[in-house]
């Protein structure tokens, strides 16, 4: 009974860990794009055919339901391709969905106009894809109002991340946190807008300060995927669990073995 993960890489491991604490009783799917990541420096057209190809790969697989654990993913990607039309039976979500939900205290399925919400400054930390979309933006508007979002783009920390030089990672943690304070020099709140940064996020937090709220991805994720699951039981498929990539299988498990810290062994897409 699998629910498939979609990664251009190995961040969303960073999800599907939370979701398998949360989840115990569920197989889990894992599909990392990795021959073609990192996805935050392609365009829109090349991220949704990518995602979409991915996507349609674990549905073949018997996943009913597919989370897009990747932000630059949903941002580019989610929406049209639930705008095209998926197949019955099938369900692509995205992670922005629990952030909001997090960060302004209602619901998605609350419909209620905008209002204000207690945090007024927030810091979004993301890849220049899912900067230049201001996919999160938009979504928050819809809920709520006053919100000043300063956005940066992260470039450089995702490919970092995935050759494992957790050094280079660090330091350009730093300057991007650097650089957002030159622009917000209080946020209320920083959104950690993309599931590889969860590896970084001691780093975020100390370079932010104490004061400042980091939203991470992985539990919230989780949580609303538990609570998704029990609300719709049909949507757990017949596919079994696993590790897949595009790229090659002994390097990225060696990868996401340093990542997990547990012996994680992937197989070719």
């Amino acid at each position: 009974m699998a629910v498939g993960i979609f990664d251009s890489g190995l961040g969303g491991l960073t999800v599907l860990n939370a979701a398998q604490k949360h989840l115990p009783d569920v197989d889990f799917l894992y599909f990392a794009d990795s021959a073609h990541a990192p996805y935050g420096v392609r365009d829109a057209e090349d991220i949704y055919d990518l995602t979409r190809t991915a996507v349609h790969d674990l549905w073949d697989r018997g996943c009913n339901l597919v989370i897009l654990a990747c932000n630059t993913a949903s941002a580019a990607a989610l929406r049209r391709m639930q705008e095209a039309g998926v197949p019955d039976g099938k369900r692509v979500l995205g992670v922005f969905v629990p952030l909001i939900e997090a960060l302004t205290e209602r619901q998605w399925g609350d419909n209620s106009p905008p209002r204000e919400v207690e945090v007024q400054h927030v810091a979004l930390f993301a890849t220049p894809a899912t900067v230049s979309s201001r996919a999160f933006q938009r979504e928050l508007a819809f809920r709520a109002i006053g919100v000043d979002v300063e956005a940066q783009a992260c470039g450089g920390v995702v490919d970092a991340i995935e050759d494992g030089d957790m050094i280079l990672a660090e330091a350009l943690v730093r300057s991007h946190v650097d650089a957002l304070k030159r622009k917000m020099p209080e946020p209320q709140a920083a959104i950690l807008g993309c599931t590889h940064y969860p590896l970084m996020a001691e780093t975020f937090q100390n370079a932010l300060g104490s004061n400042v709220k980091v939203y991470s991805q992985g539990d919230l994720v989780a949580e609303s995927l538990a609570d998704y699951l029990k609300r719709h039981p049909n949507m757990l498929g017949e596919g079994a669990g696993g590790f897949l990539t595009t790229g090659k299988p002994s390097t990225v498990s060696d990868r996401a073995t340093q990542f997990l810290r547990r012996q994680i062994t992937f197989e070719a897409a």
